[in-house]
């Protein structure tokens, strides 16, 4: 069959939110066990929040689906939901600025954790604000911050109709997948180096949703830096490019094994941000590797 590659208007460009993202993953994974163990730090969460700050798009995405968009006055740099567009940034993932969250004077700050910004974010504890800790490392992580973020924010039955739609919609594609022939699938986050999904990342959960078979399912860790002779003995047939650099794509698709597949790049971000959006994100994953049973999937 020859190279094919389903063109999509997702932009790329090497400082956007997806190599934020990828940085969260890659650092978050490092301490998966023990950043599970953290869900508060600093004084307890008021009864009433007004104001919130985010350190990561995902979150921000999590209040906006609550209808409670109007308690964020602070997101990180690398947030570009129109909702958000004109409020202050306080920095990345890894690189907070305790000061310039305090300075908002939040209510709750919301932190997917990891090593890299450990101690910034006991440092805003220390200074007496309430910080949310909310690991993403799987799906269930993900359902599970949603009620959490719902139950902080007073926006429990809104919280439980996002996770419920999202339930509903993998039930409704891991049944119309079992129709469909199971394509061996490789997901890249990057080329160089070649970054991949792994089992326990939630890309790995949802490619078995949608019915694929994850080529790198037998790597050693979530988003593993995956060698080439592995990538050419798997042999997949279908490559996800969610790459948001193509610097070492073309050697990567020339390989033997590789050069037969068909390439396909995610059409938005929904599949990328541990989210409210894992829904949207599922249903546009299904497309892509069944794209002739793509009208088996509807509601």
């Amino acid at each position: 069959m020859p190279m094919m590659t389903i063109s999509t208007s997702r932009p790329r460009s090497g400082t956007s939110v997806l190599l934020a993202t990828v940085l969260c993953l890659l650092a978050g994974t490092v301490s998966a066990a023990e950043t599970s163990r953290l869900r508060t730090l600093g004084p307890p969460v008021p009864s009433k929040v007004r104001r919130v700050v985010t350190l990561a798009p995902s979150l921000s995405a999590m209040v906006l689906s609550l209808g409670a968009g109007s308690t964020l006055v602070g997101v990180s740099r690398f947030d570009e939901a129109k909702d958000v567009a004109k409020l202050p940034r306080v920095g990345g993932f890894t690189d907070p600025s305790v000061e310039a969250v305090i300075a908002l004077k939040p209510d709750l700050v919301l932190v997917q954790p990891g090593p890299g910004n450990q101690r910034p974010v006991e440092k805003m504890a220390e200074l007496g604000v309430p910080v949310l800790l909310l690991p993403l490392h799987s799906v269930a992580d993900v359902l599970a911050a949603m009620r959490a973020v719902g139950e902080a924010l007073g926006r429990e039955k809104e919280a439980e109709a996002v996770v419920v739609g999202i339930e509903a919609t993998r039930a409704r594609i891991r049944e119309a997948a079992k129709k469909l022939p199971a394509p061996r699938v490789l997901f890249v986050y990057g080329f160089e180096p070649l970054v991949v999904a792994g089992p326990g990342s939630f890309a790995d959960e949802l490619l078995r949703d949608a019915g694929g078979v994850n080529v790198a399912a037998d790597a050693g860790s979530a988003y593993p830096v995956y060698s080439v002779e592995r990538v050419v003995r798997a042999r997949a047939s279908v490559v996800v490019d969610a790459a948001d650099v193509d610097v070492g794509k073309d050697k990567l698709r020339a390989l033997p094994g590789l050069s037969s597949a068909r390439w396909v790049d995610l059409p938005s971000m929904s599949l990328l941000q541990p989210g409210p959006s894992l829904g949207r994100g599922l249903e546009e994953l299904f497309r892509l590797l069944h794209p002739e049973g793509t009208g088996k999937a509807a509601p």
